[in-house]
């Protein structure tokens, strides 16, 4: 098991602005309904196929995101997602499929899903976005053997969700919500290295979803 050394890390708290909306940086609700309840950030609209949030963040070199979600509706028609953008250029102000040149990490639950790439149930996507109208399917990892861990308790808490990335190599590294001593990784391979982005964003797609800081 590989050792995260924190001290050549650039710690990032993703979402922290949800504690105090004055302090957010630059940022922009591209799509879907966004609204601060308490000390949480909530995308409310069940129905948005794109929902979307825009935040300037610029990224280089070791950085991590850590933030939690808490799913509150929407999954009831058998289809629900979200994921993260990363080092993106640029980012399409309104509802967009890709956004610039950057990197999707995707969580999806799809019973029907329309593509025969993506397996019925759960399932995890690396897109690359080429541009705000283009997404090519990179990778697609079949996540049903841990459907029976998804119940209705642990999905009424909030999830911890923990990446990090590496620029300089490309390197991703997803831990474990349970246990974050373990952790899937996996390589953004691109021609263009090392990786850098000026902005991030947060989507979600058919799901009401609300999103907070790990205490």
């Amino acid at each position: 098991m590989l050792k995260v050394v924190l001290s050549v890390m650039v710690l990032i708290g993703f979402l922290s602005p949800v504690f105090s909306q004055n302090s957010l940086p630059d940022y922009n609700f591209a799509s879907g309904t966004w609204n601060f309840i308490g000390s949480r950030l909530h995308q409310e609209d069940e129905k948005a196929g794109l929902a979307k949030l825009n935040i300037h963040v610029p990224q280089n070199s070791k950085m991590i995101y850590s933030f939690n979600a808490r799913y509150e509706s929407g999954a009831e028609d058998g289809h629900a997602g979200f994921g993260v953008h990363l080092f993106a250029d640029t980012v399409h102000p309104k509802a967009s499929w890709g956004n610039g040149e950057s990197w999707l990490l995707w969580l999806n639950y799809d019973e029907k899903p329309v593509s025969p790439d993506i397996p019925a149930g759960f399932s995890a996507q690396v897109y690359r976005s080429r541009s705000h109208s283009r997404m090519d399917l990179v990778q697609t990892i079949d996540l049903n053997q841990f459907g029976n861990l998804i119940t209705s308790e642990i999905l009424a808490q909030p999830i911890p969700i923990r990446i990090w990335l590496d620029g300089e190599t490309g390197e991703v590294r997803i831990y474990d919500p349970i246990d974050q001593s373990y952790y899937y990784y996996f390589y953004l391979e691109s021609d263009g290295l090392p990786l850098r982005g000026d902005w991030i964003a947060l989507r979600t797609n058919g799901v009401h979803l609300s999103f907070g800081l790990d205490s």
